[in-house]
Order: C-alpha cells, then structure tokens, then sequence
C-alpha cells in the first residue's frame, strides 16, 4: 500500500548512514551506504539489517555468512555520497577508502569511527530487501565520541533537505 500520506509517515523514521561491507574468500568484495539497521537484543548482541536482495552484497553476506557494519562519522558526508553507487576494490582500498580485513573477513574501513563484524544467524526474506540478523562478534572503536555516541555518526537528514529512504 503506497499512498502520499504512507509515504510522508515512513520517512518520518530517522536513520543513520553506515557502510555495509562483506568479502568471499576469492576476493570478490561489496560495500553499499545502508540505512535500516537496529539493534535487536542485547543479549547476545543482535543487529537487524535490511538490504535490497538484487545487490551484491546481499548474495555475498548469505555465501559468507559474514558481514561489518562501518560507521560513518559526521564529517564523513563526501563517503557517504561516494558508496551510494556500486564502488570497486583496488588494492587495500574500496571506493577510494582505506580498509583492512576484519576478523570476520568482512572488510573494515580505517577512518571510520567504530564498527561492528557480525555472523549470520538468520534472514528474513519478504519485499525487495532482507533483513539480516546478525550476532555481534567483534565490535571496534577507532575514535572515541565525545557525549553521546549517536550524535558522533552520520544521519540522513545530514545530507540535506531533499534526500530521504524511504516510504
């Protein structure tokens, strides 16, 4: 049910911006800006994350069974941007950014703020995205926020008055 008022209510919806990123053991590597993340237990540590099923990285993270979720930090605007289209590895880089190899295998970006890896436990497989359910194994900080951590990353509304996911 698409309708202006569905529309205008969904986008309502605050987000924040991160970099999903996930590698095979050939090599083959993705990395996408994803908005619809939440955490879903504490105990364990659970993250829930919607991706759009014709992606790359949505075949990659079911085949690995691994992802990362990069923060982006709020000067980060220009990466954000840059990861909105599909982006390629070269070397020890992906869309120009820096990473490394994380424990899980999942590439994790050096000048993000923090990051998560996660193991897939599940998906849930309706509409043109699934929702990947993942237990936090490994989790890093590399700059300390200062105040509340939510308010040292990178939101949509960031970006500007006109970009909006959603609805």
């Amino acid at each position: 049910m698409a309708t202006p008022e569905s529309k205008t209510a969904l986008r309502m919806i605050p987000y924040a911006l991160y970099l999903l990123t996930a590698e095979d053991e050939e090599g083959n590597c993705a990395a996408a800006a994803v908005t619809w993340v939440t955490q879903a237990s504490f105990q364990p540590p659970l993250l829930a994350v919607g991706v759009k099923k014709d992606s790359a990285g949505h075949e990659l993270i079911k085949k690995t069974g691994h992802f990362a979720l990069n923060m982006l930090g709020k000067e980060q605007k220009n990466v954000a941007f840059s990861f909105f289209k599909p982006v390629q590895k070269e070397g020890d880089t992906i869309g120009g950014e820096k990473y490394h190899s994380g424990q899980t295998g999942a590439p994790v970006f050096d000048s993000v703020p923090a990051f998560v890896e996660c193991k897939l436990i599940d998906t849930l497989e309706h509409g043109d995205h699934s929702v990947f359910l993942g237990e936090v194994v490994h989790a890093g900080v590399n700059q300390q926020p200062e105040g509340r951590p939510d308010e040292a990353i990178l939101w949509l509304k960031d970006l500007g008055d006109k970009l909006f996911y959603g609805g």
